[in-house]
């Protein structure tokens, strides 16, 4: 870790979790020196090892803002985070257990895929949702965001749904030999609609109070003690627990899928153990040096000590479960993922799709997608090696466990 802290441009320092300077990119170092300057900054600003520039505020940053929630700062995607459940299942018998139609590993992607809809799609039938039912009964609390009300009643098809880009399914083999299952999900249409309606009210209201943030930061606020400041906090753990809710749908549809077809191929049920669901976009109200602020972590994760988190790599290399070592500097945070080396244009535009796929192949991994002309954006050369981000956050994190994917379904 080092700090950068230049007292003519910036009003609090900023910690980055890489050991060499150059592998920060330009427009991530401009969107951390931007929050650096924020009147209501906390302390410090925090970037994981897997930082990159987003909208507003780096992936991979995290901040605590005294009094105040920033929906861009949470993201468009609240709640988004990852599952991951352990089974008895060794790795081995769906690789070379055959059928009419392939591999077990490959008919459970198959199934998978034709099961949980991905991408835009959503659910033609309404979905229980007990996230849902709790809200459609208690609209009067969202009123505020009264044009946000219907999403309420479509989040009824849209539990238990993948969604697409960097969302993904895999079954995964750890160093025993025993199959997992991972996922990575979040509050699909309902956050998207959330942080974009509360976005543009704090950027009104910024500009009614003369705010002294530039509205080029794209980092116009909210004060907790606002009307609209707490209609955000509303909306946006409602859309937390969506997510939740979301992911544990789709575990029980995948482990559904998983015992139906072991009990009929292999004559036996998977123990299940040790499920995870966490969330890696989002603001909390927590305790840091002496004052409670609310901490946002874009793309990172809550890792006080104890904490079990999940930290996924790109499809056809590894992902680890970590142990959080509660660091204060980082606000008790770790990273989400390897983080993107390009964006998604780069990448299609670098990697040719048949490239991607003999990738995947020459790696033995079975990939679940409906359409692969943009197969690209997802190739594990446009990621950051997972490994050396690992290592470069190790006075945060203990890894526990370590994975390697044997089958992906994207969107």
């Amino acid at each position: 870790m080092y700090v950068i802290y230049d007292q003519e441009k910036q009003q609090h320092p900023i910690k980055v979790w890489l050991q060499e300077q150059d592998r920060l990119e330009e427009g991530c170092l401009q969107q951390a020196t931007n929050l650096s300057n924020l009147p209501f900054i906390h302390k410090w600003v925090a970037l994981m090892p897997d930082t990159h520039m987003g909208k507003g505020m780096p992936i991979g940053g995290v901040i605590a803002a005294d009094g105040v929630v920033i929906p861009n700062a949470v993201g468009v995607d609240i709640g988004c985070g990852m599952a991951y459940i352990q089974t008895n299942i060794e790795a081995a018998l769906l690789k070379n257990t055959n059928t009419a139609s392939g591999s077990l590993l490959q008919v459970l992607i198959g199934d998978i895929l034709r099961n949980i809809p991905v991408g835009f799609a959503h659910h033609k039938q309404r979905q229980a949702s007990a996230v849902i039912d709790e809200a459609m009964a208690n609209k009067e609390h969202y009123a505020f965001a009264a044009k946000l009300l219907p999403e309420i009643e479509d989040g009824y098809y849209q539990t238990g749904t993948l969604g697409g880009g960097n969302h993904f399914i895999e079954l995964q083999e750890d160093e025993n030999g025993l199959t997992g299952i991972m996922l990575h999900s979040g509050s699909r249409h309902l956050g998207h609609q959330i942080c974009r309606f509360f976005h543009e009210e704090a950027q009104k209201n910024n500009k009614k109070w003369f705010a002294a943030v530039p509205a080029e930061y794209q980092l116009a606020f909210l004060p907790v003690d606002s009307k609209a400041g707490q209609a955000y906090i509303d909306w946006m753990q409602l859309a937390l627990a969506f997510a939740k809710e979301n992911r544990d749908h789709m575990m029980d549809a995948i482990t559904g899928l998983l015992d139906k077809w072991t009990n009929r191929l292999l004559g036996c049920r998977p123990e299940y153990s040790n499920y995870i669901n966490c969330h890696h976009n989002y603001a909390d109200l927590e305790h840091h040096y002496g004052k409670n602020v609310w901490v946002h972590r874009k793309g990172a994760i809550r890792a006080r000590k104890g904490d079990i988190g999940i930290i996924p790599g790109a499809m056809g290399s590894y992902s680890y479960l970590v142990e959080g070592k509660g660091n204060a500097e980082s606000f008790h945070s770790c990273s989400h993922g390897a983080g993107r080396l390009m964006s998604r244009t780069k990448a299609k535009g670098t990697f040719a799709v048949e490239a991607v796929m003999n990738d995947l192949k020459s790696c033995g991994v079975v990939l679940g997608k409906n359409n692969k002309s943009d197969v690209a954006e997802e190739s594990r050369f446009a990621y950051k090696d997972i490994d050396a981000v690992i290592e470069n956050e190790l006075d945060l994190i203990t890894p526990v466990k370590k994975l390697r994917t044997l089958g992906v379904v994207k969107g």
